[in-house]
């Protein structure tokens, strides 16, 4: 079975945290597959290569995500 699985980051928003390997945890939009970007959070190598799992979302989710944040402060 042959590997179509590609991304690019089209948008780097933000850096969460940082590792003491240099991983980071950012946020960013990302395409995968060649589809729509999407906003993305997961924790990337200094070299962007590889990656750890992560979570996608549109950006009605963002939106809500952002909501219920605000309302925990």
């Amino acid at each position: 079975m042959a590997d179509d699985f590609s991304f690019k980051i089209t948008r780097h928003i933000g850096v969460l945290s940082t590792s003491g390997k240099g991983w980071t945890t950012e946020l960013n939009m990302v395409s995968w597959s060649e589809r729509e970007p999407k906003y993305d959070i997961r924790s990337w190598d200094p070299q962007h290569e590889k990656m750890s799992k992560g979570i996608t979302l549109t950006k009605d989710e963002l939106i809500q995500l952002g909501k219920l944040i605000n309302q925990e402060n």
